[in-house]
């Protein structure tokens, strides 16, 4: 969809009788919405700045010109385009990224990151020439005329406010050099080489016919799309399937076809506990799905998982246009009914209601799901739910499939790929959580690693030791402490402080969505918004005073809860209005998450308790574990024995 179209010179007419901005306003209007006042200021300001570019009598008069085209199938918007065919008669379209910066910082360690002033705070947010280029890998990956067409796409980014600061100058930084490669930045003073790039492919006017190409171009994924992911996805260890996994992802694959066949919607519902692998499996039907030139996304509620996996799909590639593929669930508010073929939603337990910041957009993100898309598979845990927003239960996706006339297939995930394949642990941990009695009171396998430490300076020690290997180590914690944001520069300032055994730890710091991944996040502790989803080799799990053991039983205490966590936001109302109902979901939010950080570890867990009688019982589970392997004449040593430290 393009919000304002014209020729070249119809353009510059309408800037030069102050016209352009009152119809891209009345158009904006009439095809998204609400016109934001930023928004206003920003195009007065940076279309003088074209205006000044296109006045060029080189740059032909019939050339088109097109303000905020928003990409089908995601809430991008490119601020120009400029299209016309180069001095072999290729169909050329450039592409600029305007921006109003007038300073940026470098951001280490990040692809592609830098910060700059937005609301009159430093955010982080993506290079301009990332961005650019990002627009110009989708058009390309996705609009059929363009491949078909063999349209050109030259994208390049211009901060008319920028002052370049000498050679060092953090925007042109070698980290960023790979994409300003792709997508050239021009600054203040640059209008002439700006103009200069434009003439290099817009040598011939088209009379806008690229643009209505562009516009009407059917959505599917390209060829060289579908080979980026093959290549990513062959050999990579970490999204090899095996077993129930095959059995559903062929399910799925049949689902798709019918969907497309028959017009007719399908509803795949996938259940599995911690570590079944459906994260590996969703990977593999968005690889093979895209494959088949079918339009998926991989769906979650949370940014963490998105992030991560995308990550690890990538690899050592550099291409980022698969992020594109992963998208939040609240993607789908305003997505016309049957707009994809297929969505994947991982973690579909923890989708909410309503959509936006400020939970005020839409009406309720499973119905947005199954609306938007011909199948909809929904990978769901529902003894995962850690938050009083998560709605997404098997019920619900029943209700608004059968409102919608999609047919519902269900499966199960059993295989374990975490906790050694002990199903005997996640067993172990619901009885000793007491969320469920299983027949598992006193075992689980003896490969898996489980311990009870006294001092959480050991469990640090210890995870940091393992962490060396591979990175793959790390140490969560119940949100019992506050999220401090003021003097988090100062290294003696942090949230989670043990006093008795001279502890002290952060909260990861600005890197929620990848903490999982990064190099230095054993120094930092995770909660359950950053680890959900993901795994490790071994997790270390600081339990906080919301979970205590008391008169012979572990209760909950949700008063112990952080401020600053809003997992339980809304809690007090409900309470005045349905105290016993609120009492019985806050406890098992927090037995829920509980139950989510001690499944994080493939290979083990170890465990601190701020409650001493907790810390206790868990040592006497344990040793009841022993008594029952000795009964049973395991010859064997525990390796899942507590530190045989003095009692608390």
């Amino acid at each position: 969809m393009i919000v304002y179209e014209a020729t070249k010179d119809e353009f510059l007419n309408d800037v030069f009788d102050d016209q352009l901005v009152h119809n891209i306003c009345n158009n904006f209007k009439a095809k998204i919405g609400r016109v934001n006042e930023k928004e206003i200021r920003a195009w007065d300001n940076s279309m003088q700045y074209m205006f000044r570019v296109l006045s060029d009598s080189v740059i032909p008069s019939n050339a088109g010109v097109a303000i905020e085209f928003k990409i089908p199938h995601t809430s991008k918007r490119v601020d120009f385009l400029i299209t016309g065919m180069d001095d072999n008669h290729n169909n050329s379209v450039v592409i600029v990224e305007l921006k109003q910066w007038d300073k940026i910082e470098k951001v280490e360690g990040k692809e592609a990151i830098v910060k700059t002033v937005m609301n009159r705070h430093m955010v982080e947010t993506t290079h301009p020439s990332y961005q650019a280029w990002s627009y110009a890998s989708l058009i390309k990956d996705y609009n059929e005329n363009a491949q078909n067409d063999h349209i050109q796409l030259f994208p390049c980014a211009y901060l008319h406010n920028y002052m370049k600061v000498g050679e060092n100058d953090p925007l042109v930084d070698s980290v960023y050099q790979y994409y300003i490669e792709q997508a050239p930045v021009f600054l203040k003073g640059d209008a002439a080489k700006l103009r200069s790039f434009i003439k290099r492919y817009v040598k011939y006017g088209d009379n806008k016919e690229n643009l209505y190409k562009i516009e009407k171009g059917r959505i599917r994924p390209s060829k060289s799309l579908q080979n980026s992911l093959n290549s990513m996805l062959k050999g990579n260890r970490e999204f090899i399937m095996i077993d129930e996994q095959k059995v559903v992802y062929e399910t799925a694959l049949q689902l798709a076809n019918e969907a497309i066949r028959t017009n007719q919607k399908q509803v795949l519902v996938v259940e599995g506990g911690p570590g079944t692998g459906k994260s590996v499996l969703a990977i593999n039907l968005l690889v093979e799905l895209t494959n088949r030139s079918l339009v998926c996304q991989y769906v979650t509620k949370n940014a963490a998982p998105r992030k991560v996996y995308a990550q690890k799909l990538k690899q050592d590639f550099r291409k980022g246009h698969i992020d594109n593929l992963f998208t939040s669930s609240g993607s789908y508010v305003n997505a016309s009914s049957n707009e994809f073929d297929a969505l994947i939603v991982d973690e579909a337990h923890r989708l909410n209601e309503k959509s936006g910041m400020f939970q005020n957009l839409g009406e309720n993100q499973i119905k947005e799901i199954i609306s938007a898309s011909k199948l909809s598979i929904f990978f769901i845990d529902q003894r995962q739910r850690v938050t009083l927003k998560d709605i997404g239960s098997i019920q619900m996706i029943q209700k608004f499939a059968s409102l919608y006339g999609a047919k519902v297939t269900k499966a199960k995930l059993e295989s374990q790929f975490r906790c050694n394949g002990s199903d005997g642990y996640l067993a172990w941990i619901d009885d000793v959580l007491q969320i469920r009695e299983t027949a598992n009171a006193n075992y689980f396998d003896n490969n898996y690693d489980f311990r009870v430490y006294t001092d959480p300076n050991e469990l640090r020690d210890e995870i940091e030791k393992l962490n060396k290997v591979n990175n793959k180590s790390r140490i969560v914690a119940g949100y019992c402490w506050d999220w401090i944001k003021e003097g988090k520069n100062n290294p003696n300032v942090h949230d989670i402080v043990i006093t008795e055994h001279n502890f002290s730890m952060s909260w990861n710091l600005g890197n929620s969505e990848t903490w999982a991944i990064d190099e230095h996040s054993v120094r930092e502790i995770g909660c359950i918004h950053t680890c959900q989803g993901l795994e490790f080799d071994y997790v270390g799990v600081i339990i906080g005073d919301d979970l205590i053991y008391k008169d012979g039983h572990v209760q909950t205490d949700y008063t112990k809860r952080a401020k600053t966590d809003q997992s339980l936001k809304g809690l007090k109302k409900m309470l005045k209005e349905k105290p016993d109902e609120a009492l019985k979901i806050a406890d098992e939010i927090i037995r829920n998450t509980y139950r989510t950080l001690l499944t994080r570890g493939q290979k083990g867990c170890f465990v601190y308790c701020t409650n001493k009688e907790l810390g206790n019982y868990f040592r006497k589970r344990l040793k009841d574990i022993e008594h029952s392997y000795n009964e049973n004449e395991f010859s064997k040593p525990l390796s899942i024995v507590a530190e045989e430290k003095e009692e608390y």
